[in-house]
C-alpha cells in the first residue's frame, strides 16, 4: 500500500485521480479523437494525470499506471478502455504489484459502449462523459480488503466421463481429496462408446480404461455410482451436497448391466462400448452428504436423436446414427473387400453431414421443446471422415459417399484425414441447407434398398442419385440436460443450453458461482482432446484455489449501518441470495434490537436490499449511492464537452 493510501485510512487526504485513456490499436482510436478526450478529463477537478496509449492492457501501458502511483503522483486509477470483464483484474493486479490497494480503480467502457456504437463527435462526447463519471466514482472510493473464507482441501466431480475421471485424478495428483458421483453404473461416459479416437488411431478403450484404473485404485478419491445430487447448499470453500445412491436402474442400464456379467469381464475391466463397471451396485437407496471446497460439473453431453422421418430415420432400419454405426463397425469387423453387416454386402454407403447441428431458424424444424441446434458440433466431420477412411482402407469394394454443407476438420492432424479421405477415393458432395438430401426406400434394380437424392453444388447444381445399402447420419452434440442441477445451484445457462462459462478467453472452466467450474462437453462441444484439456484446467483452478486452505473474495458486497437500521427486515425479503442477510438480535446502546447482518461470503452484491431499505441503511461496498450520485452528477455536465 501506498503512503498516500495509508494516509487516507488516518484522515482524509486528496484525491488524485489518474485518468488512462486506451486507443485499443484503433478499436476505439478510429471512432472516438482519444486526445481530446484525455485534454479534456485532465481539466476534470481532482485529476491530476492523464494519459493515453496504444494499448494499456500491455506491458507498458501497465507499467505507466504503476510508475504514477509508486511516485505518489496518484492515488484513484481510471481506466477507459474495453468492457472491464476483459480486463478489469488486469488493472487490479497492476495496482496491487505497485503496492497500492486494488480497489482504488474505476473502469470506464468507451470501446463496447461507445467507439463499436457511435462515431465522429457524437462517440467522443460520450467516452468524455463516461471517463468524467468513472472520476466522480473514483473520488469517493475508499481502500477495500478482500473477504477471507476457509476453505476445504476437498473437491467434488459430478460426472464419471473422461472429464471427470482426469479432474478426478489431476486433483488427487495435487493432493485434493475428491469424491466423483456419477448416476450410471459405468465409468467411461460417451468416450466408452467409441472404438477409435481421430486423429491419433488410439483405442478409446484404452484411453478410458487407464484413467478409470488410475481413479479406481486411488485411495484419496471415493467413487459413488448409481448417485445423483439433491441437495446443494453453501458458498465457495464450503460447500455441502446431499447425494442419493440408488439400486433402481434405467432399463437401458439394466442391459448393459447383463451384457457386462455376460461378458465375464471382471470388476474394473473395460466393456467395449459401455465402460468400466466398478463391481457393485448399492444395495438400498441411500443420502450421504458431502462436505466439499469445490465443484467441478462434468456432466457430458449426449448425441442429437433425429427425428422419425428425418433424413429417413425411424422409418427404413438401413438409417443409423453415427454412433450406431461406429458400433456397428467395431461388432462386424471381418476379412474380405467388402464390409459386411449381419452377412448382408454392404456396397454403397451414404454419410450424411450436421444432422442436429448448424440448424437454420425457417429452415429446420424445432424440437418439441422449440429447441434448435444454431452452433456447429465441431466433432462430427472428423468422425464422420475416420469412420470413412478406416471402411474405404479396409474394404475397398465399398464406396462411400459424403453428403456435406462445409467440412470442418479443424485442430492439429484433422485436415490430414479429410486429404486422406480424397486419396482413399471418397466421393464428396455437397449441399444447400434448404435443400438437404432426400432419402428414400425406392432402391434400384440392383437390389439397393434406399437412394439418396441431392442437387450438387460442387457440380453446378446437378442433380445426383446414390443408392445406398446404409444411410449413416453424422449427428452433432447436444448437452447433457440436468435441470435439477441448474436450478439446485443456479447454473448459468447459454441460449445453446450447454453451461455458460464466465469469460471463454479469461475465464474458460469458471461458473458465474465462485467455486463451481467446469469440465468437457457440458460447456460446450468437444472432442476427447479438448475435454481432457479443459478437466485439466478445472482440476488446476480449483488447487489453487483451495490450496492455501483459504479463498479471497472480492469486498463488494453489502453493508449495514447500524446506527440507522431501524430493523424493517423489507432487506432480508428482497435478498436474493439464501443466507446472506439475517435480522439478528443484538445490542445497540444497551437495548436488545433486531438488526440486518450481513454475511459477506454469501453476498452477491446485487443491491436488492439497498433499493428497498427506508432507512437508506444499506450500501455496497465499492458501489455505493453517493458514488452513483457523484456519477450522474459528472455525466449531466455539459461543461465537460463545450
Amino acid at each position: 500500500m501506498t503512503e498516500g493510501n495509508k494516509n487516507e485510512n488516518q484522515g482524509k487526504t486528496e484525491e488524485k485521480v489518474g485518468i488512462y485513456v486506451c486507443h485499443c490499436g484503433g478499436n476505439i482510436s478510429d471512432h472516438v479523437d482519444v486526445e481530446t478526450v484525455r485534454q479534456r478529463a485532465e481539466k476534470i477537478p481532482g485529476v491530476v494525470v492523464a494519459r493515453r496509449n496504444e494499448f494499456m492492457c500491455s506491458d507498458p501501458g501497465q507499467d505507466m499506471i504503476a510508475e504514477d502511483l509508486k511516485s505518489g503522483k496518484i492515488n484513484r486509477v481510471v481506466v477507459a478502455s474495453c468492457a472491464p470483464s476483459l480486463h478489469e483484474m488486469t488493472f487490479r493486479r497492476a495496482i496491487s504489484r505497485a503496492g497500492a490497494n486494488p480497489y482504488v480503480y474505476e473502469h470506464a467502457n468507451i470501446r463496447e459502449q461507445v467507439s463499436w456504437v457511435h462515431d465522429g463527435q457524437s462517440a467522443t462526447d460520450k467516452a468524455t462523459r463516461l471517463v468524467a463519471a468513472a472520476v466522480g466514482k473514483a473520488r469517493n472510493l475508499k481502500p477495500l480488503e478482500p473477504i477471507r473464507v476457509d476453505a476445504k482441501k476437498h473437491a467434488t466431480i459430478i460426472g464419471g466421463g473422461v472429464g471427470g475421471l482426469k479432474a478426478a485424478k489431476d486433483l488427487s495428483d495435487r493432493g485434493i481429496e475428491v469424491v466423483l458421483i456419477e448416476k450410471s453404473p459405468f465409468l467411461g461416459g460417451r468416450t466408452a462408446q467409441l472404438d477409435r479416437l481421430a486423429p491419433t488411431g488410439e483405442k478409446a478403450s484404452g484411453v478410458v480404461s487407464a484413467l478409470a484404473a488410475a481413479v479406481l485404485d486411488d485411495p484419496v478419491i471415493t467413487v459413488y455410482t448409481c448417485a445423483r445430487v439433491v441437495g446443494f447448499d453453501g458458498y465457495v470453500g464450503n460447500f455441502s451436497l446431499k447425494v442419493k445412491t440408488t439400486d433402481s436402474l434405467s432399463e437401458e442400464d439394466r442391459k448393459r448391466l447383463e451384457s457386462v456379467k455376460e461378458s465375464g469381464k471382471a470388476a474394473g475391466e473395460f466393456v467395449p462400448f459401455i465402460g468400466v463397471y466398478p463391481g457393485a451396485i448399492p444395495e438400498k437407496e441411500e443420502e450421504v452428504k458431502i462436505e466439499t471446497g469445490t465443484v467441478v460439473l462434468a456432466t457430458g453431453f449426449e448425441p442429437y436423436q433425429p427425428r422419425t422421418g428425418e433424413y429417413g430415420f425411424g422409418e427404413h432400419k438401413e438409417v443409423v446414427t453415427l454412433p450406431e454405426f461406429i458400433r456397428i463397425l467395431a461388432e462386424n469387423r471381418k476379412e474380405g473387400k467388402a464390409l459386411k453387416i449381419d452377412g448382408r454386402k454392404i456396397r454403397s454407403i451414404a454419410m450424411i453431414h450436421c444432422v442436429g447441428s448448424r440448424h437454420i431458424p425457417g429452415i429446420h424444424e424445432p424440437d418439441e421443446s422449440g429447441n434448435l441446434n444454431e452452433y456447429c458440433s465441431r466433432t462430427c466431420c472428423t468422425a464422420t471422415i475416420n469412420a470413412a477412411n478406416a471402411i474405404r482402407q479396409t474394404y475397398p469394394e465399398t464406396r462411400i459417399y459424403e453428403f456435406y454443407r462445409d467440412i470442418r476438420t479443424y485442430g492439429r492432424g484433422q485436415e490430414e484425414l479429410y486429404n486422406d479421405a480424397s486419396d482413399n477415393g471418397v466421393v464428396f458432395l455437397r449441399f444447400l441447407p434448404e435443400e438437404p438430401p432426400v432419402v428414400t426406400g425406392n432402391g434400384t434394380a440392383e437390389g439397393y434398398p434406399l437412394m439418396v437424392k441431392v442437387k450438387d453444388t460442387l457440380t453446378f447444381d446437378e442433380e445426383v442419385e446414390v443408392p445406398a445399402d446404409l444411410v449413416v447420419l453424422a449427428v452433432g452434440m447436444e448437452p447433457t440436460p440436468i435441470p435439477d442441477l441448474v436450478d439446485m445451484m443456479k447454473l448459468p445457462v447459454g441460449t445453446d443450453r450447454f453451461l455458460l462459462e464466465v469469460h471463454p478467453k479469461l475465464r474458460p472452466v469458471e461458473l458465474s458461482i465462485t467455486g463451481l467450474l467446469l469440465a468437457g462437453t457440458c460447456q460446450a462441444p468437444m472432442d476427447v482432446g479438448e475435454t481432457c484439456n479443459a478437466a485439466g484446467a478445472a482440476a488446476v483452478k480449483t488447487a489453487v484455489m483451495l490450496g492455501k486452505g483459504f479463498v479471497e473474495l472480492d469486498p463488494f458486497v453489502a453493508e449495514v449501518d447500524l446506527q440507522k437500521c431501524k430493523g424493517h427486515g423489507v432487506c432480508v425479503e428482497a435478498c436474493l441470495a439464501e443466507g446472506a442477510l439475517n435480522m439478528v438480535e443484538m445490542l445497540v446502546e444497551g437495548e436488545k434490537v433486531q438488526r440486518a447482518q450481513v454475511f459477506a461470503a454469501v453476498c452477491l452484491g446485487c443491491g436488492a436490499c439497498v433499493a428497498v431499505c427506508p432507512e437508506n441503511a444499506i450500501d455496497i461496498k465499492g458501489w455505493t449511492l453517493l458514488e452513483y450520485e457523484d456519477m450522474v452528477d459528472m455525466i449531466v455536465a455539459d461543461e465537460l464537452v463545450a
